[in-house]
C-alpha cells in the first residue's frame, strides 16, 4: 500500500495559506497601550510622625510583611494562619488555578487539530436477475485521520490568547489583594481586642477607685457627716462603671469570635488563646511608603484593574477578528474498502487536502453589534481603572492625616490623663477633709475615667492608622506565591 500525493497541488495550497497568512489585514488587531494616569509627584504629607513611646525604632517598608514590625508574635502567628487557612484565600487560588487552565486551552488554537477515526457500513438490498430475485448485502470499511489548521490571518486567535493571558494576570493580582486585605482585617482586629482589654484594665481601675469613693460616703453618711444623696451619686457611678465594663466584655468577645472566622475556625477557638491581657501592639510611625508612582505599582487592586483593562482591549480584537475571512487548511488520509481481504491494497488508500476561506456575509449586523458590546466594556474597564487610581491615592492620604492627627491627639491626652490624675487625687481629698463637695469628687472620676479610656483608644487608633497605611500603601502581599 503506498499514498501518492499531487506534490505540486499539495505545495500550491501550503504555499496559498503562508502567504495569506503573512500578507492579511491586521486591522483587525490593534496594539494595547497601558494608561498612564496623572498624579501628583509627592504626598501632602512629607513626613510622618515620631515613633509611639515604647515602640521599636527604625523605618518600616511596605514591600515586607509588616505584621513583623510591631514586634508580637502572637500578631505574626495570627496573620500567617489566616493566610493559610483563609477561604477567601483558598477561592483566589482556585480561581488563579482555573485561569491557567483556560489560557492552556486557548494556546491550543493555534495548533492543528487531528482526528483519527475508523467506520463500517453495511447496506441490503433486492435485485433482479435471470435467475429470479435475489437480496444483496454490501459493506464499507473506513479509517481515516483528519487534520485541520487554521491560520490566524487577522490575529483573532492571538488576541484571544492575550485575553487570557492578561486575565491570569489580573486573578493573580486579586489573590494578591485578598492577601493584603485579609493581614490588614487580622491587624485591626487584634488590636481591637488588646484595646478593648486596656479599655477594660481602665475601667477595672477606676471601678475600684470608685468603690473606695462609696464606701467613703457610706462611712461619712453613717457618722452624719454627709446625706444619702452623697451615697446614692456614688453609688450611681460606681453602677455606670460596671454596666460599661461588661458592654466592653460583650464587644470583646463578638471581636474575638470575628477573627476566629478570619481564620477559618469556629467562633469560640480563641476565646482561651486570647483571654489573658497584653498591650496594644505598637510599630514605628516612620514609614518609608515612596511616591504616588511607586503605590500604585505595588497596589494589587490598581494592578488588577489594569490588567482586566488589557483583557478587555484583547477582546474587542477578538470580535473584530469576526469581520474579517478565516483561513483554514484541512486534509485527510485514510483507507476505504468494499473487502476487508483488500484493506492494504494500493487502490484502498486516498487523501485529501486543500485550504478553505470563509467570510460571515449574513451576520455583520451581530458581529458589529458585539464590536460595539466590547468597545463600551472596554470603556468601563478604562474607568473602573481610573476609580481604582483615585481610590488608591485617597486612601493614603487619608491614612496620612489620620496618623498625624491621631500622634498629635495622643500626646495631648497623654497630658490631659496627668492632669485628671491629679484632680481627682486633690478632689477626694479635699472631700474627705470637708473641703469640698462630693460632686466634685464625682465629676473628678468621671472625667479621669473618660480621659484615660480615650488614651487607650487613641493608642489602639495609632496602631490601627499604621495598618491601615501599610494596606493602602498595598504592602504584605509579596509573602505569598499562587502554586
Amino acid at each position: 500500500m503506498s499514498f501518492r500525493f499531487n506534490r505540486a497541488a499539495v505545495l500550491s495550497a501550503i504555499l496559498a495559506a503562508t502567504v495569506l497568512a503573512g500578507s492579511a489585514c491586521t486591522a483587525a488587531r490593534r496594539p494595547y497601550t497601558a494608561p498612564t494616569p496623572v498624579m501628583p509627584d509627592n504626598w501632602s504629607r512629607e513626613t510622618i510622625p515620631a515613633a509611639v513611646p515604647g515602640s521599636p525604632a527604625g523605618t518600616a517598608t511596605v514591600d515586607t510583611a509588616w505584621w513583623t514590625t510591631f514586634g508580637d508574635p502572637q500578631l505574626v502567628r495570627l496573620v500567617e494562619r489566616a493566610i493559610a487557612a483563609n477561604l477567601d484565600v483558598h477561592l483566589a487560588l482556585s480561581r488563579i488555578r482555573e485561569a491557567r487552565a483556560r489560557l492552556r486551552v486557548t494556546r491550543t488554537d493555534r495548533s492543528p487539530s487531528v482526528t483519527i477515526g475508523a467506520s463500517t457500513t453495511a447496506s441490503r438490498s433486492p435485485s433482479e436477475n435471470a435467475a429470479g430475485r435475489e437480496i444483496s448485502v454490501q459493506r464499507d470499511y473506513q479509517t481515516s485521520a483528519d487534520a485541520s489548521w487554521e491560520a490566524d490571518i487577522v490575529g483573532g486567535i492571538h488576541s484571544a490568547i492575550d485575553a487570557s493571558a492578561a486575565t491570569l494576570d489580573a486573578t493573580s493580582a486579586d489573590l494578591d489583594n485578598v492577601v493584603v486585605t485579609l493581614a490588614a482585617d487580622v491587624g485591626t482586629t487584634y488590636i481591637r481586642i488588646r484595646s478593648l482589654q486596656e479599655r477594660l484594665t481602665v475601667a477595672a481601675a477606676n471601678e475600684a477607685a470608685q468603690a473606695d469613693s462609696y464606701d467613703l460616703t457610706r462611712f461619712r453618711q453613717q457618722a452624719g457627716l454627709t446625706t444619702q444623696l452623697d451615697v446614692e451619686q456614688a453609688r450611681a457611678s460606681l453602677e455606670s462603671t460596671r454596666a460599661q465594663m461588661a458592654s466592653l466584655r460583650l464587644d470583646e468577645a463578638q471581636t474575638t469570635h470575628a477573627l476566629a472566622i478570619l481564620l477559618a475556625e469556629p467562633p469560640t477557638s480563641l476565646d482561651a488563646e486570647l483571654m489573658d491581657s497584653r498591650p496594644v501592639p505598637t510599630a514605628p510611625l516612620s514609614l518609608a511608603i515612596g511616591i504616588p508612582a511607586d503605590v500604585l505599582r505595588r497596589r494589587p487592586d490598581v494592578r488588577s484593574a489594569e490588567r482586566r483593562l488589557a483583557a478587555q482591549d484583547a477582546e474587542v480584537n477578538v470580535a473584530r477578528a469576526s469581520l474579517y475571512p478565516r483561513l483554514t487548511l484541512t486534509g485527510s488520509i485514510g483507507l476505504e474498502t468494499l473487502n476487508i481481504a483488500k484493506w492494504f491494497v494500493p487502490g484502498a488508500a486516498f487523501w485529501r487536502l486543500g485550504p478553505s476561506l470563509s467570510l460571515a456575509a449574513f451576520d455583520r449586523t451581530r458581529i458589529r453589534q458585539n464590536i460595539v458590546i466590547q468597545d463600551e466594556l472596554r470603556v468601563q474597564a478604562a474607568l473602573d481603572y481610573e476609580s481604582r487610581v483615585l481610590t488608591a491615592l485617597s486612601e493614603v492620604e487619608d491614612a496620612l492625616v489620620a496618623l498625624g492627627e491621631e500622634s498629635e491627639r495622643r500626646d495631648r491626652l497623654v497630658e490631659a490623663a496627668a492632669a485628671a490624675q491629679q484632680a481627682s487625687d486633690l478632689a477626694l481629698q479635699m472631700y474627705s477633709a470637708g473641703l469640698r463637695d462630693f460632686r466634685d469628687v464625682l465629676d473628678a472620676q468621671r472625667s479621669l475615667l473618660s480621659i484615660q479610656d480615650s488614651l487607650a483608644s487613641s493608642r489602639a487608633n495609632l496602631s490601627t492608622d499604621l495598618v491601615r497605611l501599610y494596606r493602602s500603601a498595598g504592602g504584605g502581599w509579596s509573602i505569598l506565591s499562587a502554586p
